[in-house]
């Protein structure tokens, strides 16, 4: 699709004033005002994105209603990890994909240039998640405990980078790699199998609630200077930057607008990782308070991990140079006016 010179930035202002008169999670009114303030495109396009069940990116689950009048078909194909949905992504399967903050360079360092970053999509504190009756104060005390962490992942890389500005000694803690969905660390710390996990949300919250464990809340992974809070982010394969701009446009435009919605009313946002998720209740609930939806990733930052992670030997190569041919933030800033 060749690019027009269609108007794409939306009022803001104006949208967020329409969803006060709707509670629903993709509701009439809100579908209906997005769309109004938008120009559908001359023909439809199919946009297929990749994304994985986390709270964090229930606001995805409204936009094929938001998007449906404006001409832009949305298939949302699930994933259970983000290195799948790189792999996806990378191989020309989805348009979009919902990736790790450090995939980028990872990537790159694989020689791997088939898609490029569009912006972050959330962030929250990250606390280690200890069983009852083990005692963790400091990140001195994780040496010699049992930590399940899933290696290679998202936040595996916060939690190496934070344990490495604080001079603890990552093989001095017996790390247990456990692989699959998050309720296998769940089990693990129930059954006693581990004395902390590092993990993510709805599987950070549970133990919480469900009384097995606790939040160590004055160690906090996801403030390193290498690696930030970003929990994840969104990219775009360069062959539908390319070939359907306008569409990803107004894919961004309608992320952004219900990332705000839900952003305004905390309890919506629960509803909606309710909905996305499946998780219900105070879990739920303690989820929407804990994080915020909204972009704290930036090249500056992603450059600091490509750089980080080679000096680590986590990448071979540094392609912390290479980043900013394959940023597309002014993209985001475009279409918001931002």
């Amino acid at each position: 699709m060749k690019k027009t010179d269609r108007k794409h930035q939306f009022d803001r202002r104006k949208v967020l004033m329409a969803l006060t008169v709707t509670t629903s999670l993709a509701g009439t009114s809100f579908t209906s005002a997005f769309a109004q303030d938008m120009e559908a495109l001359p023909e439809p396009v199919k946009l297929t994105v990749g994304a994985a069940k986390v709270a964090h990116l229930a606001p995805i689950m409204a936009l094929p209603e938001i998007l449906e009048p404006l001409n832009v078909e949305l298939e949302i194909v699930e994933f259970v990890r983000y290195a799948d949905a790189r792999t996806a992504i990378a191989t020309g399967s989805l348009d979009l994909a919902t990736i790790g903050p450090a995939d980028l360079p990872i990537a790159l360092s694989q020689n791997i240039d088939t898609f490029q970053a569009l912006m972050g999509i959330g962030s929250s504190p990250k606390y280690i998640v200890a069983r009852n009756g083990v005692e963790i104060e400091s990140w001195e005390d994780l040496i010699g405990k049992k930590v399940a962490i899933a290696p290679g992942s998202a936040v595996w890389f916060q939690f190496v980078a934070t344990l490495t500005e604080n001079d603890v000694p990552y093989d001095e803690i017996e790390i247990v790699n456990i692989q699959g969905g998050g309720s296998n660390f769940n089990q693990a710390l129930e059954r006693g199998d581990v004395d902390a996990i590092i993990t993510w949300e709805p599987f950070e919250s549970t133990p919480v609630v469900e009384g097995y464990g606790y939040w160590v809340e004055g160690l906090d992974y996801s403030q390193s200077e290498a690696v930030g809070a970003e929990l994840g982010m969104m990219a775009v394969s360069t062959a539908a930057y390319e070939q359907k701009l306008d569409a990803v446009k107004l894919f961004v435009e309608a992320y952004i607008a219900e990332q705000d919605r839900l952003s305004a009313d905390k309890a919506a946002f629960a509803e909606a990782v309710t909905a996305w998720t499946g998780i219900e209740g105070e879990i739920a609930t303690r989820i929407a308070d804990t994080i915020d939806l909204g972009a704290v990733l930036s090249l500056e930052q992603m450059q600091r991990q490509a750089k980080t992670f080679h000096e680590l030997g986590v990448i071979q190569s540094d392609v912390s140079d290479r980043i900013p041919d394959f940023y597309r933030g002014e993209l985001v800033e475009e279409v918001t006016g931002g």
